[in-house]
């Protein structure tokens, strides 16, 4: 997949050539967060649990964008005591936190809390004592402003929290199976809290925002190690695959995984703070994708059928705009289609 050109409206606040940290830099979001680093013209350092696991992202990035720029470092636990304090969270720029917990069948909310907060918290504190660190982003998701429920109409807007989740999820009278995933959604909801009170309480000097995307969709940088995304569950349903899992996934809104990497450039880039950035580029829901699958496709004659699922009545008053800014500010005027996103994602997976 070719990138769109980077254009920077404006100098960047923090200048290309700087070193910029991302931390889970395997997976979907955060290998796109690098991609686009990358296209800027920053240097990255992206943290992963396992060096073997991950020897694809040194040759992948180096075919995109030249040998020298990506450095992959070790870090089996994010919230090891001292972790950051070590040499590699050092010289940096900015701070990506991409890496986090996702077990959206999770029971234990209080120690998921814990646990990553221990990282995240560790990560601000050593953000705090570098005096090279200017910007710190964190991602969270739209599952901490709302719970997608089909044909359900509400508001959402920057100061919405997903309360619901996190009363039900603490709510003794409900055995778990009756929780669904609104633990997961809660454990979002208290860490992305828990992070702006801190932003809150310390006033660090460096510009601190929080990214919410919703489904991520599009291409896949390693088709064999990067299957558990949710890009990947578009190859789920084009193979007729795990359905009983993409049916208990109501209609919502999806981004693409350039795009959203983009929002992260561009918080470097023009260097605003104290934002929580929606990455909402157009309504989702399975039986559109499976329309889109149907269309690319045709010569496959045994697609499953899908029930109608309703449709995300969801009203965003969230400045949309701002997300869309964002883009522009590094050249791009306009949000990546669901139908592109849906071929990009299947093009990585049927091209190996």
């Amino acid at each position: 997949m070719a990138h769109r050109p980077i254009k920077f409206a404006a100098p960047p606040a923090i200048p290309p050539g700087s070193l910029i940290l991302v931390t889970g830099a395997n997976g979907l979001i955060a290998s796109h967060v690098v991609d686009q680093l990358l296209a800027g013209g920053y240097r990255v350092r992206g943290t992963v649990r396992s060096l073997e696991r991950s020897a694809w992202l040194e040759p992948c990035f180096a075919a995109r964008h030249g040998a020298g720029r990506l450095e992959i470092v070790e870090v089996p636990d994010l919230a090891a005591p001292g972790v950051w304090d070590m040499q590699f969270s050092r010289g940096v720029a900015g701070i990506m936190s991409v890496a986090g917990l996702v077990d959206l069948m999770l029971s234990d909310v209080e120690a998921a809390v814990a646990d990553d907060l221990a990282a995240v918290h560790g990560m601000l504190r050593a953000a705090q004592a570098q005096p090279s660190v200017k910007a710190f982003v964190l991602t969270s998701t739209v599952w901490a402003a709302w719970t997608p429920e089909a044909d359900v109409a509400r508001t959402v807007t920057e100061a919405s929290w997903n309360d619901a989740a996190v009363a039900l999820a603490g709510d003794a009278s409900v055995p778990r199976d009756g929780k669904g995933i609104a633990p997961f959604m809660a454990f979002r909801t208290r860490v992305e809290q828990a992070c702006w009170d801190w932003v809150g309480r310390e006033k660090p000097r460096f510009a601190f925002n929080t990214v919410l995307p919703d489904m991520v969709l599009g291409t896949v940088f390693d088709a064999r190690a990067q299957t558990a995304s949710t890009s990947g569950m578009v190859k789920w349903l084009h193979d007729g695959a795990r359905l009983d899992v993409l049916e208990r996934i109501p209609p919502q809104w999806f981004i693409n995984a350039a795009d959203n990497g983009r929002l992260y450039l561009a918080l470097l880039a023009t260097g605003v703070s104290g934002q929580r950035v929606f990455g909402c580029a157009g309504r989702f829901g399975w039986p559109a994708v499976l329309e889109v699958l149907k269309a690319q496709y045709p010569e496959k004659q045994d697609f499953v059928d899908l029930a109608d699922a309703g449709q995300d009545k969801t009203e965003l008053q969230v400045q949309s705009d701002k997300a869309l800014a964002l883009l522009r500010a590094t050249g791009q005027d306009s949000w990546t289609s669901m139908e592109q996103s849906v071929r990009s994602a299947m093009e990585s997976y049927l091209s190996v």
